[in-house]
């Protein structure tokens, strides 16, 4: 995600005897830190006190109210009666909170405070007890802020609101027959409020026959320039490829769908005789969508999640070995290009009965890794969370054409067991994201009821 979509309310308070310009002092020191996150800002004028008129109360919720914002920070700089803070956040008690108390200083080993400690002290059950949700962090005298604390949340607050608009798109139902990636559209909607539309692949047969051949043309050439074909690919397969995606292209501009997935072993493989993965690696690359194969809803939602949160593709991977402290990962069509080390290979190849298409056998990055499945049992909500450090492992599966397909791969060597882990599975399509996002994951999960396993 970017900085500049992340939005937060500030407020700070103080005591209103307490020196306005140490306050005002540890006012402007917390807006620079948390302007250094890049993150917008919209904040009362001044710091607001226990004045008995309640005059900076007023000021304060009158000025948070003229934008609306994600997440409401609370900065206690000093001791403050838990009523003035409480007529503030009941105001926005239906967003995130962060409470956050400043420390005092230090001068010749004296120490000079306003008590923001006890402030936050006196506050923090309270919030507890009134059900917002809300993290507690505090700063320590000569010591750095929490401010990777405070993105991690805001982070998760942000994403939070722009989910709840999100929308899958699903071209047939249930491939396979599988189970585990069917979902539950009340719950789902209820708990991140994530829609999915259904549309027919027949419907994509009759908009590919309309579509112009200069648009054809236009992404032909361009696949053409910047993919690296290892052996030729069929022009006629490649045309039909972009003539289907520009199809799948208009109905999900249509629909503003920001995630899709098509039946995909017993629809374009069976029924039209064409293997996806250039459909799925030009609907990732071209339109930026999340994209898994075989009507993986939970999939997709997994990946709406991981997207908000990192900014990142949140690219699918299956499993196919496990070992005493990792697992083989991998995909047997596509990766989106943003995974790639330098240019998309391409190939072309054939697996069992399943005529020959366009293969992805593209390098993939390595480096920590965070992995992430989203599941349910009735209404409730999990999800699975892991990180490890990823290699490359040589290996091949058995069934295709030889010599067999480098298919795009990484040994994990994870940080739990793997006992573990392998207790917690919930799906053979996992969701990656490169680095360490397990915070910021767990936060968006307290922040919609979804329980971490």
């Amino acid at each position: 995600m970017e900085n500049n979509q992340i939005k937060i309310g500030f407020v700070s308070f103080g005591e209103v005897n307490s020196p306005k310009e140490f306050l005002e002092n540890k006012r402007q020191e917390a807006l620079k830190e948390l302007m250094s996150l890049g993150i917008e800002i919209i904040s009362t004028v001044r710091v607001v006190t226990d004045d008995r008129a309640e005059n900076d109360v007023s000021r304060a919720i009158h000025d948070l109210k003229r934008e609306t914002f994600d997440t409401l920070v609370i900065c206690i700089l000093g001791w403050i009666p838990s009523h003035t803070v409480i007529k503030v956040t009941e105001e926005f008690k239906h967003k995130p909170i962060i409470l956050w108390g400043v420390s005092g200083n230090i001068k010749n080993e004296h120490i000079v405070t306003t008590a923001a400690q006890a402030g936050t002290s006196a506050l923090r059950k309270t919030f507890e007890d009134l059900g917002y949700k809300f993290i507690y962090v505090y700063n320590i005298i000569n010591k750095p802020s929490p401010l990777k604390r405070i993105k991690s949340f805001l982070l998760a607050g942000s994403a939070t609101k722009i989910i709840r608009s999100q929308k899958i798109g699903m071209m047939g139902f249930r491939d396979m027959k599988l189970y585990n990636t069917l979902y539950e559209g009340v719950s789902l909607k209820a708990t991140l409020g994530i829609d999915v539309d259904f549309f027919e692949m027949h419907e994509i047969f009759q908009i590919s026959e309309a579509i112009e051949a200069g648009l054809k043309d236009e992404i032909y050439k361009r696949i053409i320039k910047e993919w690296e074909f290892i052996q030729p690919v069929d022009e006629g397969f490649l045309r039909k490829g972009i003539t289907y995606y520009l199809a799948i292209k208009k109905v999900c501009d249509e629909n503003r769908y920001n995630a899709i997935s098509l039946k995909d072993v017993d629809g374009m493989k069976r029924i039209l005789n064409f293997p996806p993965a250039i459909i799925f690696m030009l609907l990732s690359d071209q339109m930026h969508l999340c994209t898994i194969p075989e009507n993986d809803v939970m999939g997709a939602a997994t990946q709406l999640i991981i997207k908000q949160i990192t900014g990142q593709c949140a690219a699918y991977f299956e499993f196919y070995e496990f070992f005493e402290q990792g697992i083989l990962m991998g995909v047997p069509d596509f990766v989106p290009s943003e995974i790639v080390v330098e240019k998309v290979r391409v190939t072309q190849a054939a697996f069992g009965g399943i005529t020959g298409g366009l293969l992805n056998v593209s390098t993939v990055k390595t480096g920590k890794l965070t992995l992430a499945r989203l599941s349910y049992s009735g209404n409730k909500y999990y999800l699975h969370i892991c990180t490890g450090e990823s290699k490359l492992r040589s290996w091949e599966e058995a069934g295709w054409d030889q010599p067999a397909p480098q298919l795009p791969s990484f040994e994990i060597f994870l940080d739990s067991p793997m006992e573990e882990f392998a207790q917690k599975i919930s799906s053979q399509h996992y969701i990656v994201a490169y680095g360490d996002h397990k915070e910021a994951l767990s936060d968006f999960c307290y922040l919609n009821g979804i329980q971490v396993i």
